[in-house]
């Protein structure tokens, strides 16, 4: 596991690689969602402004899945299946992203706190 420190770049892809990106998080806002799609999921989040996210490859192999109040696009990859980011916004108007923190090697979810959040109700 490398260093995890507040505000780092890190590089993500999807499981066949088609779809990568990079993008600065910070860790300590780490969430575990429990609802539908992130309990089936496995997905541990952090978030981020759109501005610090750059999608560096596969954005003709994205899919794009939405449900309930179709608040959220869930992003896939259309080959392997993975879903390694959500787009969607902030409280606050701002357009952000969701990254699914298993998409990214260099972090070692187990070792990360994670606060819950109950999705299922909102």
């Amino acid at each position: 596991m490398t260093d995890q420190t507040p505000s780092r770049t890190y590089s993500g892809s999807c499981h066949c690689g088609a779809i990568a990106f990079d993008v600065e998080l910070d860790l300590a806002g780490a969430l575990k969602c429990n609802c539908t799609i992130c309990t089936k999921l496995g997905a541990v989040w952090a978030f981020a402004p759109k501005t610090k996210f750059k999608l560096t490859s596969g954005e003709a192999q994205q899919g794009d899945y939405q449900f309930g109040k179709k608040h959220l696009h869930h992003r896939f990859c259309t080959a392997c299946g993975v879903e390694s980011y959500a787009e969607g916004t902030a409280p606050d108007g701002t357009a952000s992203v969701g990254i699914n923190l298993r998409s990214i090697e260099a972090i070692d979810v187990d070792k990360l706190s994670p606060r819950p959040w109950d999705g299922r109700s909102k």
